[in-house]
């Protein structure tokens, strides 16, 4: 423990703390196994305090004898009314991109973040205002219904799909660790789980492992700006938001039985929907979305989807009709609704206890629903959206 020494309690409190949540993970079933995290793989670290290990005094970061001073930009109005806020702790975090090792210094703050606001204006940015939001969230896409707009919009647009690049390069990979490490397959191809000694890493192997990695980076920190983009925009429609639960983690397994599709008669795939979750990451705008309205003394409302059953309720009938999953418009007596803005519009008319829909609600609002609905399906219509097939458009 000679190489820790240095870190101090308030560091190691929060490191033990760390493995103490894996293993309570394992213990209540949340997780299959406790992985132990390998050499180079700790990417942060951080105290429990800001009055000992890593602190922040006077805009200087000590830590040790280092004392690393912060440079604010006179014209840089958030940081400045942010840093007003009391610090609660720091967290050294470690990031590669572009093939270098870069360290940052988080300040974990107490309140809410500051407002932006717009320096030839004076205004405030995407500051969130009052109304009702329904949400109607799949894997790729996203049905919005508000008293101002429609939209039917896709998770992500600008993440573009890396799996042809991420295969290319995992077979590189493969392939140069197969003639650098021959001792450790066997003659089938199957890995020798004997050999204990290590592998070895060719410089050609290593540059293609920073190339991997810088793509996912990148793919990563494009995924989060368009989700608070979306997010801030949700939010100017209305703070009173509703939306359906998914189970994120089931729709990622594989199906475990194996079907047969009754009307051709062949097997139905096993995979389901496991890569368009990691490209779009769904949860983690949900995630981002509920952690704005916290800031505002809001909460996401999650509603039943068992009891509301939002894809199934037609309003004019008062009755649940069962789908097949490619149905994708709802055919009315005077006229048709694209499924997923309908289920949009219909939780948005849930009512408070998250269990039921409001018909009279739903009623009173349609013609108004009916008019944006229409405008954005002939925006749909003429834009360029590769999911335009899967949205029955």
């Amino acid at each position: 423990m000679n190489e820790y020494k240095e870190l101090g309690s308030h560091i190691t409190i929060k490191l033990e703390l760390r493995a103490m949540q894996a293993i309570d993970k394992l213990k209540f079933g949340k997780a299959d196994k406790v992985n132990f995290i390998r050499k180079g793989e700790m990417y942060s670290f951080e105290s429990s305090d800001n009055n000992q290990g890593i602190r922040f005094r006077e805009n200087n970061v000590i830590f040790n004898k280092l004392k690393l001073p912060i440079i604010i930009k006179e014209n840089d109005l958030y940081a400045q009314m942010a840093l007003q806020n009391r610090v609660k702790y720091c967290r050294i975090k470690k990031d590669i991109i572009k093939g270098k090792t870069k360290y940052y210094v988080q300040l974990i703050l107490e309140g809410v973040p500051p407002f932006k606001i717009d320096k030839e204006t004076g205004e405030i940015k995407n500051h969130p205002n009052d109304g009702k939001v329904g949400l109607d969230i799949g894997t790729q896409t996203i049905g919005i219904c508000s008293e101002k707009d429609v939209k039917l919009l896709e998770l992500a647009p600008e993440v573009n799909n890396i799996e042809k690049e991420k295969r290319v390069l995992n077979r590189k990979l493969d392939r140069s660790r197969r003639n650098t490490n021959p001792n450790k397959y066997n003659d089938n191809g199957a890995i020798n789980t004997k050999d204990k000694s290590k592998w070895i890493k060719s410089k050609k192997y290593i540059k293609t492992q920073m190339e991997l990695k810088e793509l996912q980076r990148k793919q990563r920190e494009i995924r989060k700006q368009s989700h608070n983009k979306l997010a801030n925009y949700i939010l100017s429609l209305g703070n009173d938001i509703k939306v359906e639960t998914m189970n994120y983690k089931g729709l990622q397994k594989r199906a475990k039985e194996t079907t047969v599709n009754e009307k051709t008669g062949k097997f139905n795939k096993k995979k389901r929907f496991g890569k368009s979750l990691a490209n779009k990451a769904p949860s983690m705008f949900l995630t981002i979305l509920n952690n704005k309205l916290k800031w505002h003394d809001k909460e996401l409302k999650k509603i039943d989807t068992a009891k509301v059953k939002a894809s199934q309720y037609n309003h004019f009938k008062d009755e649940f009709i069962k789908k097949d999953l490619n149905e994708r418009w709802n055919n009315f007596d005077n006229c048709k609704i694209q499924r997923d803005l309908y289920s949009s519009f219909l939780i948005m008319n849930v009512n408070d206890d998250l269990a039921s829909i409001n018909r009279e609600l739903c009623t009173k609002h349609f013609d108004k629903f009916k008019e944006l609905h229409d405008k954005e399906i002939e925006r749909l219509k003429y834009s360029n959206n590769k999911l335009i097939s899967s949205m029955g458009i």
